[in-house]
């Protein structure tokens, strides 16, 4: 791992984490999930597999142990958002359209303290979109494109 994708994570474990935290998240970096009643709101980090940036994918599950496609059960405590199908996937992103380009990039030179508080930004708009407004400026459908 680079010296500027350790940077990151260290500043999404001291600035996001805690506003995940103070929001009822659970979990661990790069998996994060929250009870909301009849629901289960979840939150994963990917970073993108050619360095210098991520983007959130966001879902929401059924409360309860959760069916894989192929019949394997998947816990509360363990359901990621990667566990959803695509088409029930959304990506949280500060530009706009669904490149990497357009992801969370530490490598553009923004500081990773600085790419964290743009994280954090956007927070209230998943706060939003997990109230049931799916319409919000940075975040997208899941296309499913190969990143």
């Amino acid at each position: 791992m680079s010296q500027e994708r350790d940077e990151m994570n260290r500043a999404i474990a001291s600035l996001v984490v805690p506003a995940l935290r103070q929001r009822g998240f659970t979990g661990s970096f790069p998996h994060f999930r929250r009870l909301a009643g009849a629901k289960t709101d979840l939150l994963t980090f990917q970073f993108d597999r050619h360095g210098g940036g991520f983007v959130i994918e966001i879902a929401e599950a059924p409360v309860g142990p959760f069916t894989l496609p192929w019949g394997a059960k998947v816990l509360p405590a363990r359901l990621t958002a990667h566990d959803m199908s695509p088409s029930q996937r959304s990506r949280v992103q500060p530009g706009s359209d669904g490149s990497t380009e357009s992801w969370f990039r530490f490598d553009r030179g923004l500081s990773s303290s600085q790419v964290a508080e743009q994280v954090i930004s956007l927070l209230p708009q998943t706060d939003q979109w997990w109230l049931g407004s799916k319409n919000q400026v940075n975040i997208r459908p899941f296309t499913g494109a190969a990143t």
